[in-house]
């Protein structure tokens, strides 16, 4: 097993130097009706103790969830007492709408910013085109928000490039694009190969992009759904978890179990890597990201006595 921790001159793999406790962050999505509100407050209760870095919120295709992630981003930051990082795309969406957005989480006290080009509203399979009179890419969003406030910026970085990317040099110049607009982290698409996440790191340090980089953990259970999810984004399931998950249809408490067990693999191999942060794709469900982390040695702070 590779046990490289840095690159040539002493460059961090994770762009942390130094040994240090691992740092979590979570991402939610904003409930539609009441019993999925229900179970984001619990997942948000269960996982808080934990001390994430921050949470995120996501924004819907086409903008379709814009005033849903505001209520949700405002409320978990006021009532929650967390770190709240909001979604902003550039879709189906003027700058001018894009901007009052941004303004309203500025005067909300809400600083960080996932900064994204975002799917078309038809899917992501769609041919993406820019809204008129809006910003066309991320690149865009990032130069026009740091023009409303000093915005702590975070954006996407895909480990094995986006499905719209032609080659490697498009990726990763696209990617610096964002960098020099401002950008003070990349948090990666999911991945289920630690050799992948890091052959991206490496390629990105090459590139002398030094920003911290989050690898993106999914916690999707339902396979099925996984799969599909993955072919939208271009992410490779490899031959195991399929042979993994054969004939598991219908049993979804050892799914769960293998979800768990495949995350918390993952992240050990990239903690010896030198890895030291991960945003876990929640679903908003709070048990296969509790049991991961707990796995990788966090405890929450009513624990850390014990």
């Amino acid at each position: 097993m590779s046990t490289r921790s840095s690159l040539p001159g002493g460059a961090s793999l994770s762009g942390f130097g130094g040994s240090r406790e691992i740092d979590v962050s979570f991402e939610f999505f904003p409930p539609k009706t009441e019993n999925a509100e229900t179970r984001l407050k619990q997942a948000v209760q269960k996982l808080s103790p934990l001390s994430p870095a921050f949470v995120s919120v996501t924004y819907g295709a086409g903008g379709s969830t814009r005033e849903r992630t505001h209520r949700t981003v405002v409320d978990l930051a006021k009532r929650n007492g967390l770190k709240v990082a909001a979604h902003l795309t550039c879709v189906s969406a003027t700058k001018a709408d894009v901007d009052d957005v941004a303004r309203a989480y500025r005067d909300a006290g809400i600083n960080h910013i996932v900064a994204l080009r975002g799917d078309p509203p038809d899917g992501a399979a769609a041919r993406y085109e820019a809204f008129p009179g809006g910003y066309a890419y991320a690149s865009d969003l990032i130069t026009g928000l740091k023009k409303i406030a000093d915005f702590d910026i975070s954006i996407a970085g895909y480990p094995e490039m986006h499905p719209e990317s032609p080659d490697w040099a498009a990726e990763i110049a696209n990617l610096r694009r964002k960098v020099d607009a401002g950008a003070n982290r990349i948090i990666t698409q999911f991945c289920f190969s630690p050799d992948t996440l890091i052959a991206y790191i490496e390629r990105v340090r090459a590139a002398g992009i030094n920003l911290p980089i989050i690898p993106g953990i999914m916690l999707q259970p339902n396979f099925t759904g996984l799969t599909r999810m993955a072919k939208m984004c271009g992410t490779d399931i490899p031959t195991w978890m399929h042979n993994m998950h054969d004939g598991l249809d219908d049993d979804e408490q050892t799914r769960r179990l293998l979800s768990a067990s495949i995350a918390a693999n993952y992240c050990a191999r990239l903690e010896q890597e030198g890895l030291r942060s991960f945003h876990f794709y929640t679903l908003n469900r709070a048990d296969l990201a509790y049991a991961t982390c707990r796995v990788l040695g966090l405890r929450p702070k009513t624990d850390a006595s014990s």
